[in-house]
């Protein structure tokens, strides 16, 4: 039983931090506005969902079907996400690891929306490889792309290490995603300009990222860690795919290319696991909990909202919570922290994959 008071505490401090991370002077206005769902500028808040968000935007022109590829979509905020778009009307492609589990998620988009066209495609994220795979797959099949939504993500308790030998949050939730935005950028970039339609990266962070101090973030370190601690590889991670959406944002706007990429924080989302644990004291912590946690559709309404609402529009390397512009950490926001991550991770992938120099 006591593991489960652990459990149970692991879920309800994110969102202590969460909410402690603010300064004092906002403290109680945010904590306010967060419980009661208060709206923020964008018309939305942290109780609105994905659905809402989705059905409200006017950014899909009806005449052209949008194509979105969205990571970890098998389930949680990526299956929700996936299910509010394609009742849009967006092609939904979703690349898996457990293409029975997308199967089912597919079955029950379809039966929500019976015209909804949804395109499975296996990818190992922790994989440079696999992840290369499935983008020469996808481009093969001569679709647009519109929106890409690197959704996926792991905790891992234990040290664990990816088929190219990194640590597998690091690979998973950053190095993966790196990589399927290097190769399907170019056919963003292309698609934006055929079609007149702004393209759109969104990186699934964490407000977790403003734990991590610059001495803890050190690339050789993340990839190959002595001191292994399963919160800290996970914050590592979150803050990484801030500054790659800062770094490429600055890129795309050199290019002049109509395609954006911002980060956004879903929040912490409630999940059934303690609904079977019964008891007053694990009834009590659930009870406080669940006030704090946000339902699945209401932690997918951020991406919904970035990915297709007209007043992100021309928005970049900016960084969204509960379907507004936030603040991240300083460090989020240093720019050449930012490139050199990104000139670091291009250089290990370059040398992994084509054996040649970034």
């Amino acid at each position: 039983m006591c593991s489960i008071y652990m459990l149970v505490v692991a879920i309800v401090l994110p969102c202590c931090f969460e909410i402690l991370s603010l300064n004092c002077g906002t403290l109680m206005k945010e904590t306010l506005r967060y419980l009661a769902g208060i709206v923020g500028p964008s018309g939305y808040g942290s109780k609105s969902t994905a659905e809402q968000v989705a059905h409200s935007c006017s950014y899909l022109v009806d005449s052209q079907r949008l194509t979105a590829i969205i990571t970890g979509a098998t389930s949680g905020i990526g299956a929700e996400t996936a299910r509010a778009v394609a009742k849009r009307g967006v092609r939904v492609v979703i690349p898996a690891r457990d293409i029975k589990k997308a199967a089912e998620l597919k079955e029950r988009i379809r039966k929500d929306n019976p015209n909804a066209e949804v395109i499975l495609c296996e990818i190992d994220l922790s994989s440079l490889a696999s992840v290369k795979r499935f983008c020469n797959e996808f481009l093969a099949l001569g679709l647009p792309l519109n929106i890409l939504i690197n959704n996926a993500g792991i905790f891992s308790q234990k040290l664990e290490f990816s088929e190219d030998k990194f640590e597998m949050t690091f690979a998973t939730n950053y190095l993966g995603h790196y990589l399927l935005t290097e190769m399907l950028i170019e056919k963003m970039i292309e698609t934006a300009e055929q079609t007149g339609i702004q393209g759109r990266i969104i990186n699934l962070s964490s407000v977790i990222h403003s734990w991590v101090g610059r001495d803890c973030f050190h690339f050789n370190q993340m990839l190959h860690p002595i001191n292994y601690n399963g919160t800290r590889a996970y914050a590592q991670s979150k803050l990484a795919t801030i500054l790659h959406a800062k770094e490429i944002a600055k890129q795309l706007k050199a290019k002049n290319a109509n395609v954006t990429i911002n980060a956004v924080h879903p929040g912490i989302v409630k999940t059934g696991i303690f609904r079977a644990h019964k008891g007053f004291i694990t009834d009590s912590i659930f009870f406080i909990a669940s006030k704090l946690l946000k339902s699945t559709s209401q932690g997918a309404s951020t991406s919904c909202y970035v990915a297709l609402s007209p007043q992100v529009e021309g928005m970049s390397g900016k960084y969204f919570v509960d379907c507004n512009e936030s603040n991240c950490s300083a460090l989020a926001n240093d720019e050449s922290e930012a490139r050199r991550l990104w000139r670091q991770t291009r250089a290990l992938i370059h040398r992994r994959l084509y054996q040649t120099p970034c």
